[in-house]
């Protein structure tokens, strides 16, 4: 059961991830591609390890993620999720050390549809007196 590959799937915004974690060395691969390459921004690239320095195994597993839909933040997102999820499956002890750092919470903010009459979801056309 250990060497099976744990597996959970995360989501953020209009992006869904796959991911595996596979004991290992502490490779991340995203899209078949080392997420270095697939996040070119730092930002993205801490946000995805996050959830893994968190509970000390960042050398400890190998993650592989399919990621599709939405943009770029979405998708870190998505990983970040899937990452946290399956570490819980793993160990059930780090629920309380990724819930509190906001690694399992779903964050639901997506974009807001355009209402008939307005330019975007809230813009109103110029107002004009005469």
């Amino acid at each position: 059961m250990a060497t099976d590959p744990l597996k959970a799937v995360g989501r953020r915004k209009e992006a869904v991830a796959r991911v595996r974690l596979s004991p290992g060395e502490g490779r991340i691969t995203i899209n078949e591609r080392e997420f270095r390459e697939y996040f070119p921004r730092r930002l993205l690239q801490q946000v995805v390890v996050a959830p893994l320095k968190a509970v000390d195994a960042l050398k400890r597993f190998d993650v592989a993620a399919r990621v599709e839909g939405g943009g770029i933040s979405g998708q870190a997102g998505a990983v970040v999720q899937g990452i946290a999820r399956a570490l819980v499956s793993n160990d059930p002890e780090t629920r309380g050390t990724l819930k509190s750092g906001g690694f399992l919470t779903r964050d639901a903010r997506a974009k807001e549809r355009k209402k008939p009459g307005l330019k975007r979801a809230r813009k109103a056309p110029q107002y004009t007196k005469r």
